[in-house]
This record gives structure tokens, sequence and C-alpha cells, in this order.
């Protein structure tokens, strides 16, 4: 279904594609939002088209994969930490991707979270610093390609915590590669403590609700520190999001998924595939609104101003789209 915004005539391209694009792990949200826009693409260009989605990491390797051209397009998450790759800062240090464009930007509403068992009397960071209890925290692997992992640790180290200082407590830090694992671990008493994002899912509702865990809220000065340092930014965690949850809790911004490509990308397959994803993002949100919008991994509904809002530069090609379709000026 198209939206009103634009009375463009339904673009189509008179030959045929061949592309890859890189997804998540395979059974997550990136996955299904490129099988999405296989299917829309295909539909618009001449018989012959294929389009491939590629399993990776799903973390900086895809942005890297899409500069150096081994993929045409990928999703990246958050949204916050994909400056620094056109620079070559943060996770991306020594390697800018100054050819990244952006097609589009589609709202998911996350957070990184730390959450503990509630045997060890802590509810805050000071108190957890102060006692120093022989934690087993769960997160995901800070190995210089996984931006979760990235993010915790220096989430942890603005808390002035880390490896060698759980260790230096009796206690240990346990990597995973995907958020739900980590959580998995907690709900199922490996860990006593996590450290992930994810946090509207019904893994960690279930972890939350078999541990009744405890939420440590973040530290301004932590946040402060984060922003300033690498222009993360703050959020907050409404009250009874969670059971037991009775206040708002300051956290980490976590949000917002990215469509990357290069720049040398064809400008009128740039501009169709901006198309798809604006003019046809009702299928895509007909496939999370089962989930209270709160707790969706895509956020709906999808608001075309918002996805033209990338901090990395568009594409010329969705430049003209959303010019075009009245969306930005």
């Amino acid at each position: 279904m198209t939206s009103d915004l634009s009375k463009l005539n339904e673009p189509r391209l008179d030959r045929s594609v061949r592309l890859n694009f890189t997804g998540d792990w395979g059974q997550a949200n990136f996955h299904r939002i490129c099988s999405w826009l296989c299917q829309e693409v295909c539909d618009r260009t001449e018989k012959g088209s294929r389009v491939a989605i590629w399993n990776l990491i799903a973390g900086a390797d895809s942005p890297i994969a899409v500069s150096n051209g081994e993929v045409d397009l990928c999703i990246a998450t958050p949204v916050q930490m994909l400056p620094g790759a056109l620079t070559g800062e943060g996770v991306f240090e020594g390697n800018p991707l100054p050819r990244l464009r952006a097609l589009a930007v589609l709202p998911q509403t996350d957070r990184m979270v730390f959450a503990i068992d509630p045997k060890f009397g802590v509810s805050t960071f000071e108190e957890l610093r102060e006692k120093k209890p022989p934690i087993t925290l769960a997160t995901s692997e800070d190995d210089g390609t996984n931006l979760i992992g990235y993010t915790a640790a220096r989430y942890l180290e603005a808390h002035g915590i880390d490896q060698a200082t759980l260790e230096s407590w009796g206690g240990k830090l346990i990597t995973d590669t995907r958020p739900e694992q980590s959580v998995f671990r907690m709900r199922d008493g490996e860990v006593d403590a996590l450290l992930q994002e994810a946090y509207m899912t019904p893994w960690w509702r279930d972890a939350v609700a078999n541990r009744s865990l405890v939420f440590l809220p973040a530290e301004d000065a932590a946040l402060d520190a984060l922003e300033t340092k690498f222009g993360w930014p703050r959020a907050v965690i409404p009250a009874n999001f969670w059971e037991g949850q009775t206040e708002d809790m300051p956290a980490l911004n976590f949000s917002d998924f990215a469509v990357l490509v290069r720049d040398d990308m064809p400008e009128d397959l740039a501009h169709l595939l901006t198309w798809c994803l604006v003019e046809t993002r009702e299928v895509i949100e007909q496939q999370f609104r089962h989930i209270p919008a709160h707790h969706s991994p895509l956020s709906y509904p999808i608001v075309p101003e918002r996805m033209a809002n990338s901090p990395i530069p568009l594409h010329p090609g969705a430049a003209r789209y959303y010019k075009e379709a009245g969306v930005t000026g």
C-alpha cells in the first residue's frame, strides 16, 4: 500500500538487478526487513532480478562490507554509532568508511540495560562498586566488530567497571555474540548479572519474571561521559515497563535501524529502494502490529519524515525521492 505523501508514479527499472544485502544472524529483524525489501524491488525491475541476503555478525562488519563493495546494502544499529564510521572513530577506529550513504532510518526504540539478581542487595551502580559482589556477568563480546559488545564495554567503563574489576571481586565476564544468548543465560540461572540491549523482547520479560531482576539506573556522570566522548544520547525507560519497575529509569539509548548503501550505487536504483522503503512501509508494519507498540522490535507507525532524518548523508537517489515526495524541502 502506498502512502498519501507522494503523487509520484510508481517507479520501475527497465533492467534486471543483482543485489546482495546483509541482514543479521538469520532469524532476527534485519533479515525480515531485507526480505520485505527484496520482494518489493524485484516486483519493480525486469525479470531475472536476483537479490541475496547474507548472514553476518550484524555489527561493524556489515557497513564495512558495504563500503568495500562486497555487498550492496546493509542494515545497522544503533544509528548513534554510525557517524563514527564515516570518520573512523569508536569501533571503526582506523577504518573510516566515508563512502557510506543512507536510504532511510527505520524506528526502533531500544536501550542498553544492566540487571542483577536481587540476592546481592544491590540497586545502584554505587552500591555495586561499594559491595563488590562476585557476580557472573553476561553480555556480548567486545571483539572489534560486535557493536553491542563494544557499547556494553564502554558503558561498564563509564561506570568505573571492567573485566579486571569483576575478576578482582571474584566474579567473571561471560560473552556471547547475540543478545538472546546472554538473556537466556540469565533466565536459566547460568549468570547472575546481565548487560544487554533488545530490552523490549519476550526474552527479557521471561528473565525478569524468572529471576525477579533488579535494574541499575545508569548514572548521570556515566551518561554524560558517553555523550561527550562518543555522542551517544541518554534515554529513559518509563515506569512499569517491566513488572516491579516503579519509577522512570535513566538508560543509554540503543535505537533505530539505518539502511545503508555506498555512494556509487546507481541513482535510479537508490531512488527505487527508497521509494519501496517508504511507500510500502505498511507491509513491514503489519508484521509487527500484533505486538504492543512499546514492546515491538520495530516501532510503528513508521513516519517518512523520521525515515529521512539520518546522521549518515543520504544517497542522492534517496534525497531525490524525499524531495519529490514532499518529505523534505
